[in-house]
């Protein structure tokens, strides 16, 4: 017994340093989550790799780091959101609501935007192509909320 009562703490600590979080090991890549509410939930750093997200609400969720590569993002609510590192590149965003919305340091060079709302959105250090931002040049205004800077003045426009 006492060799047991020993080894019960080692055993233990290996366990635990093995064990990864559960939101870590969740991935939803190739999903169809049409019209799915995550609104205000912590999605950090999940994979949704061209996962559908049509009229999904996700405002005020917290997807820092998470990749969203060739993700499908059509009438989409990502208001208020925290985008930052995010990995947007080739999806669609198509009559997407971003307003508010702080995308900095985020992946953005394919990604396709269109009739997207960005009033008050940080788009501080994202690499996009020049024809998406002219494009998002033309609607852009308003200064975001949380981090005090000019939607116009992250875009370099």
């Amino acid at each position: 017994m006492p060799a047991l009562s020993l080894a019960l703490p080692l055993i233990l600590s290996l366990f635990l340093l093995f064990l990864e979080p559960v939101s870590a090991t969740m991935d939803y890549s190739k999903q169809t989550l049409i019209d799915a509410d995550f609104a205000g939930q912590d999605l950090r750093g999940l994979t949704f790799n061209l996962t559908n997200f049509k009229r999904a609400n996700l405002s005020g969720s917290n997807l820092q780091g998470a990749s969203l590569f060739g993700a499908k993002l059509q009438d989409a609510d990502l208001s208020n959101a925290n985008l930052r590192e995010v990995t947007l590149d080739s999806a669609v965003l198509q009559d997407t609501d971003l307003t508010n919305a702080v995308l900095e340091d985020a992946f953005a060079f394919n990604t396709r935007f269109e009739n997207v709302e960005i009033t008050g959105a940080d788009f501080t250090n994202v690499p996009m192509r020049s024809d998406a931002l002219k494009i998002l040049c033309k609607s852009a205004e308003g200064i975001n909320p949380d981090t005090g800077r000019k939607t116009r003045d992250t875009l370099g426009c």
